[in-house]
């Protein structure tokens, strides 16, 4: 097994990931399944950065096209024109803050990190833009590589799988070659909760999720206010902060890296319990 990396070169600042951290999701769109339409303007989407920032969010990122359940696929334009203006605006505002920009598409991502963005985070693994392998390469930025059966319209129609963890894994190591050949240095794997997985999926996958580590690179576990918590405690995305918070530990305690989070503050309060924890095992392998 590679050891898992615990620096990300983020044009030129190295992200520490030896001890867990968070990113805060700031979506600037209409149609999200939990903040969609709240952070839509210049003006609010400083606000909420601010908010995320001043709570400990080590990553901020930015997404102009909502990948929900049956959400479609906007036009390139659209999302430029969601996305661009307001990373420039966060980069402006917070020059010391790490931005991601959430999106499928090469010209996206090159726009956004050309406006100040550090890191492309692509559900697709580059399947819907055949140019992003080789446009993240050329930015020399990370990349949040994560798996994703079919697209949002269709990935919750009846997702079969015969080995969801193997075969997850296996979609990523087959990924990951291609990222390393196109020349893409740093990156972050997602296996992609609630991206064509059942319930049961997503589980299994979580309580899997030290599997991933095999790949050498950090974890990124996105589950925050998902349907998996959702459908279980039968509570809509407004309702889902403690399912959040309780998934996050089991997620710490599995090797994730990256928290992907709605709620920075409680994200961040989860690894600092799960820091004292670590250091209470810690002590009494020393004392015993």
């Amino acid at each position: 097994m590679l050891p898992v990396a615990t620096t990300i070169n983020c044009k030129g600042r190295l992200l520490d990931l030896s001890e867990p951290v968070v990113m805060g999701i700031l979506n600037v769109t209409p149609d999200s399944f939990f903040d969609g339409g709240r952070y839509t303007g210049r003006d609010a989407a400083l606000r909420r950065a601010e908010q995320m920032l001043r709570e400990g969010a080590a990553i901020i990122d930015l997404g102009g096209m909502s990948s929900r359940p049956g959400a479609r696929i906007i036009s390139e334009e659209e999302e430029l024109e969601r996305v661009v203006p307001v990373v420039e605006a966060v980069a402006a505002q917070f020059p010391d803050a790490i931005l991601s920009v959430d999106t499928i598409r090469a010209r996206v991502a090159r726009e956004a990190v050309e406006a100040g963005a550090h890191i492309v985070n692509d559900i697709s693994a580059g399947r819907f833009d055949e140019a992003l392998f080789a446009t993240v390469a050329d930015l020399q930025v990370p990349y949040v590589l994560m798996h994703m059966r079919g697209t949002p319209q269709d990935m919750q129609q009846n997702p079969e799988y015969d080995d969801v963890v193997r075969e997850v894994l296996d979609f990523l190591i087959e990924k990951l070659g291609a990222l390393r050949a196109a020349g893409v240095r740093d990156v972050i794997v997602d296996p992609g909760f609630g991206f064509g997985k059942t319930v049961a999926h997503n589980y299994r996958l979580l309580k899997n999720l030290h599997a991933f580590r095999i790949t050498g690179c950090p974890v990124l576990a996105g589950i925050s206010r998902k349907s998996m918590i959702c459908k279980v405690l039968g509570v809509s995305p407004a309702e889902a902060l403690n399912g959040t918070t309780a998934l996050h530990m089991v997620a710490l305690q599995q090797g994730a890296s990256i928290l992907r989070a709605h709620d920075v503050a409680e994200a961040r309060q989860v690894i600092r319990l799960w820091q004292e924890l670590e250091q209470d095992i810690a002590r009494q392998e020393v004392e015993g």
